[in-house]
């Protein structure tokens, strides 16, 4: 029955839109544990005190699920037909063009965790998408849905990175896949093109330097070491994942709740400037730049604008 069982899930999971489905046995993550211990020491996290917290949860599925056997990673695609051009050069990431994943991916994962009660009958369980103490990473790589890269992201040979990890931790025993081997190689595009070298070494990331950080988690003012060093990114950055050799074989997702707002292409810095707080809610009403509030994303809009206007940029506006 076990291996029956895995097939129902891989083909629901298919069946729902993701693009990868991949099962490791609900164990202790013995691996991650001294270098989650060290990142940590190293105060990699910043001001994010939350990663400080859970440690044993974080490497634990059984705390999380009590009974889990098996660790179901899924791949949700987000990578756009094309980067979000507009009328101005202030960027935000990729996966905050349309709808909340959480949102998005969550709605799918309750389903499947029904479609999977149906099918099989009672199974106890839990859907994450990135809202707990969860290294998705680690178990989507123990999985076999790619391999962890330079830039510390999971790595699909046919999917790059573009897409969206989750996890179902059930009490369902169902056959395990094999992990995938490392092929990064030499590659070290991610590292050289990181504009505030927070790729300390390789598949080290200190999160406390990225971009992200300092346009998202990062709640108090943007400090003055790092101005200039944006490249007009002013929510998240894709810069690590632009230049990785994998993404040129990113697929356009399939997702309508992913489609950026048409007002989105038309934002000018000028507009961008004077963004208001009804502006904001009708450009990114489900968005996940709704974390920062108007508030943040005015925050950063300043960070990243040359406040001596260079010659002709009121002209181009």
């Amino acid at each position: 029955m076990t291996a029956h069982h895995t097939a129902f899930v891989k083909t629901t999971a298919a069946a729902l839109g993701f693009s990868f489905c991949g099962i490791s046995k609900a164990e202790f993550l013995k691996d991650e544990a001294p270098r989650l211990e060290e990142w940590l020491k190293r105060g990699y996290q910043g001001k994010m005190g939350y990663l400080e917290n859970h440690f044993d949860k974080r490497l634990d599925p059984t705390l999380l699920v009590p009974g889990a056997k098996s660790v179901v990673s899924l791949i949700y695609n987000y990578a756009p037909q094309k980067p979000l051009e507009g009328k101005s050069d202030l960027k935000i990431a990729r996966y905050a063009y349309g709808e909340d994943y959480h949102t998005v991916v969550k709605d799918k994962l309750k389903i499947f965790l029904d479609k999977i009660r149906e099918g099989v009958g009672e199974v106890h369980g839990r859907a994450f998408v990135d809202s707990a103490p969860v290294m998705e990473r680690a178990w989507a790589k123990r999985s076999g849905l790619g391999w962890i890269g330079k830039n510390s992201l999971l790595l699909n040979r046919s999917h790059g990175s573009f897409f969206f990890l989750a996890e179902l931790i059930i009490d369902l025993e169902l056959d395990h896949d094999e992990g995938m081997k490392d092929y990064c190689g030499t590659c070290t595009a991610c590292m050289d093109a990181c504009p505030t070298d927070a790729i300390s070494e390789p598949y080290v990331v200190d999160g406390s330097k990225c971009i992200s950080y300092f346009t998202i988690e990062l709640k108090e003012e943007i400090p003055a070491s790092v101005k200039g060093k944006f490249d007009n990114w002013i929510f998240g950055c894709d810069i690590c994942q632009e230049v990785c050799p994998w993404n040129s074989f990113a697929k356009p997702h399939q997702e309508q709740r992913f489609n950026p707002p048409p007002e989105l292409e038309n934002m000018t810095r000028q507009d961008w400037r004077e963004i208001t707080e009804d502006v904001f809610k009708k450009l990114f009403p489900k968005s996940a730049v709704q974390r920062t509030k108007l508030k943040g994303l005015q925050r950063n809009i300043l960070f990243v604008e040359d406040q001596d206007a260079r010659p002709g940029d009121r002209e181009r506006e």
